[in-house]
């Protein structure tokens, strides 16, 4: 049970009515089993009518009546606090009920304090300490605090099924959230290594790999370049066409450099309209043939939703640099080199050398 927030794509109406299912059978299997020794406490001690009534109620009945107001409840998620909070003060009225009988006693005590430290819920297993020695008070106060600590051999063995099967369903249940926690952090990995538009790398994700190669190259001797790509005139296009048109152009550009490099190479969106790719094992003049097959396969794209739309998009390109000089300077002088195939006329990609770029026209 780790927090009231249902996660992304649920029903919250749903998911607040999970976790009071989810408790109910489990209190039904440790209060079910609890019967047990507390009865043969109870036998032994020959106790009256109203203490196996008490039982009748804390073992079948208010497991049912915990769930019904729990949903009913305006925040099933508050109302099933507030049942895991009775249950501790119920568990404590129990001790004194069975005239402190030793063993039945520390395990009801035990077991409800593991209960609500299990549930992940922020120091409910503290609020629910005080609570349970009220309901020890009040019940002692009822019974005349009798004494009777010894347990009998019965009352070991009527212990052991609430002892075995009980932690290994709370074991499970946990063990079960673990899971589902991890798998959740996973997804939220991948969430944050993808740009939700184009599918392609984040910024901070593909910043951290192009790091990380341009370290390799330098260690190895291995060429790779960089492209930076950029949307020509992509305001005009969300001014003139609308954002759905924008988007559409984002994803499609997106998806032709998806088939324009390899495998092994890194495509990231940077942000807005600009993207960049790491080409590795490549010098610049195989980088080039790649650069015009990706700007061939914009210029040749049409949006449904602008029919007469007709994208293009400018490139610059420069190998990479000494690892001394980092990614920075990397990507300043690919942006460069698009800078200077933008201001050539657009749809252009220039390769930077130097202080210069070398611009290819179509």
């Amino acid at each position: 049970m780790p927090s009231d927030t249902p996660p992304p794509g649920t029903d919250p109406a749903r998911h607040a009515q999970r976790l009071p299912r989810r408790i109910h059978r489990l209190r039904m299997l440790g209060m079910g089993l609890a019967a047990l020794p507390i009865g043969m406490v109870l036998l032994e001690n020959q106790a009256g009518a109203g203490h196996w009534g008490f039982l009748l109620f804390t073992t079948i009945l208010w497991p049912q009546l915990a769930l019904w107001l729990a949903l009913r409840h305006r925040e099933p998620f508050r109302g099933e606090i507030r049942n895991l909070l009775l249950d501790s003060i119920l568990a404590g009225m129990w001790v004194p009920l069975m005239a402190f009988n030793l063993l039945p006693s520390v395990m009801l005590v035990t077991l409800a304090t593991v209960d609500k430290i299990s549930t992940g819920i922020d120091r409910l297993w503290y609020w629910s300490l005080p609570l349970m020695l009220a309901g020890g008070i009040a019940a002692g106060l009822a019974t005349g605090f009798e004494l009777q600590p010894v347990t009998s051999m019965a009352v070991m063995i009527a212990c052991l099924p609430m002892l075995l099967i009980h932690s290994i369903a709370v074991s499970q249940a946990s063990y079960r959230l673990v899971r589902k926690v991890k798998r959740q952090n996973r997804q939220l990995d991948e969430l944050s290594r993808r740009d939700t538009l184009t599918g392609l790398d984040s910024r901070r994700h593909w910043q951290e790999r192009a790091s990380a190669l341009l370290e390799q190259c330098a260690a190895t001797g291995d060429p790779a370049t960089l492209l930076m790509i950029d949307i020509d005139h992509f305001k005009a296009i969300n001014d003139h066409h609308g954002h759905a048109a924008g988007d559409d152009v984002l994803r499609a550009t997106a998806d032709v450099i998806r088939h324009s490099i390899r495998g092994q190479d890194d495509a990231g969106r940077l942000g807005g309209d600009e993207f960049a790719v790491v080409l590795r094992h490549t010098d610049v003049e195989a980088a080039a043939t790649v650069a015009r097959r990706i700007r061939e396969g914009v210029e040749a794209l049409r949006a449904q939703s602008a029919p007469g739309l007709r994208p293009t998009v400018s490139l610059g390109l420069a190998q990479a640099m000494a690892p001394q000089e980092g990614l920075r300077a990397w990507m300043e002088a690919a942006d460069r080199a698009l800078y200077r195939a933008k201001s050539a006329g657009r749809n252009r990609l220039a390769v930077h050398d130097g202080l210069e770029a070398a611009i290819d026209t179509p």
